[in-house]
């Protein structure tokens, strides 16, 4: 199931709107972030995974 939201993220001093694609089917649990520089994909991986397990 494809899922898509609006976001915003902020650019230096500028708001930037980004869209957001989540795609949900049944196997294996995994995670692929696109579109961000190596070290950034890490630190937002750990994030989503956080907000994921915190929020239920």
């Amino acid at each position: 199931m494809l899922s898509r939201t609006f976001s915003c993220a902020v650019v230096g001093l500028d708001g930037v709107i980004i869209e957001v694609e989540v795609d949900y089917t049944n196997g294996l649990p995994g995670m692929t972030i696109v579109g961000l520089p190596d070290a950034a994909v890490q630190e937002s991986r750990e994030r989503v995974q956080t907000a994921i397990k915190n929020a239920g």
